[in-house]
């Protein structure tokens, strides 16, 4: 029975809730424009401080009927709720199991409704869904989808010299992780032709951006890095 894994609670594995309609809406861009008197149409800047269009949250609402005997509504409902009302957590559709989303959760009273044994639950979550596994995760067949899925295999990756590593990238821009391990501790990462030094440990270099498509770092030295990286789909 297809239905919605939320947090650690499957909608029908737990709950017995039969899901009847799914509407998941597509997030506004974040635009800023400025009308200049005297001038056709708009400077439009909503692309200046990043080069990317950014988005707002996007909202996610799920219809349920219950499977349990009428009686039980109120004691079903109190479970429910104790578990989601306001809190926030990953949501994994059946039918799109290769991602996740983030956001709050909410149950629409307004919706729900005893009388038919509905029960509507809501979510503001964030405007991509996110790779079910990061690319430093043991990822599994049974969720991939070989249509779109991408596999990443970045973790532990041995650099003799030179390691030259790909990563496919989503729409989203993710400024990735990189783990060095390097017993010289002169480990260099070259991404679109700029060269970056490396020190032990983790880190973040805000100018390695992975972005959709093929992206290629280049690593001098010698040691054990690791990339984790988590794409991001509208």
């Amino acid at each position: 029975m297809i239905g919605v894994q939320i947090g650690e609670k499957h909608t029908y594995k737990d709950w017995n809730l039969i899901l009847t309609s799914t509407d998941i809406d597509f997030p506004d861009p974040k635009t800023e424009t400025v009308d200049v008197p005297g001038t056709d149409g708009e400077l439009d800047f909503s692309e200046v401080l990043t080069g990317d269009i950014s988005y707002k949250n996007r909202k996610i609402s799920f219809e349920f009927e219950m499977v349990d005997r009428f009686a039980n509504w109120k004691n079903k409902i109190s479970e429910i709720s104790n578990y989601l009302h306001g809190r926030k957590f990953n949501i994994i559709l059946d039918d799109d199991p290769s991602f996740y989303y983030y956001g709050r959760i909410t149950i629409n009273n307004f919706k729900s409704n005893k009388s038919t044994g509905t029960i509507t639950i809501e979510a503001d979550v964030e405007p991509y869904k996110y790779d079910l596994y990061s690319s430093i995760e043991n990822w599994l067949w049974d969720p991939f989808n070989f249509e779109t899925g991408i596999i990443n295999e970045t973790n532990e990756l041995q650099v003799n010299s030179e390691l030259e590593v790909v990563i496919y990238g989503r729409r989203k821009k993710v400024v990735p992780i990189i783990n060095c391990n390097s017993p010289e501790n002169q480990m260099q990462v070259i991404f679109k032709n700029e060269a970056y030094n490396l020190s032990n440990g983790t880190q973040k270099i805000l100018n390695i951006e992975i972005c959709e498509g093929k992206n290629v770092l280049k690593f001098i030295g010698n040691g054990i890095i690791s990339i984790e990286y988590r794409g991001g789909s509208l």
